[in-house]
């Protein structure tokens, strides 16, 4: 079993958006976006399946002032 799981949903303004859920229910991840199709945002949490598994972590310095 899997420690988190992907919802699909509809929001308030008719957008579907994914989010990525912790089986404690946190969110670790969302879509950050709306998309118009049910079956585009299902294409976005595929493209984050696919491309971050292995993705490095770079961690990044605040910038200089």
């Amino acid at each position: 079993m899997s420690n988190a799981t992907f919802h699909v949903y509809e929001d308030s303004a008719g957008q579907y958006r994914w989010r990525l859920v912790h089986r404690n229910g946190n969110i670790i991840a969302d879509s950050g976006e709306g998309y118009a199709s049910k079956q585009k945002a299902k294409q976005g949490l595929r493209s984050v399946q696919d491309n971050a598994a292995d993705a490095d972590v770079v961690e990044e310095k605040p910038p200089e002032q």
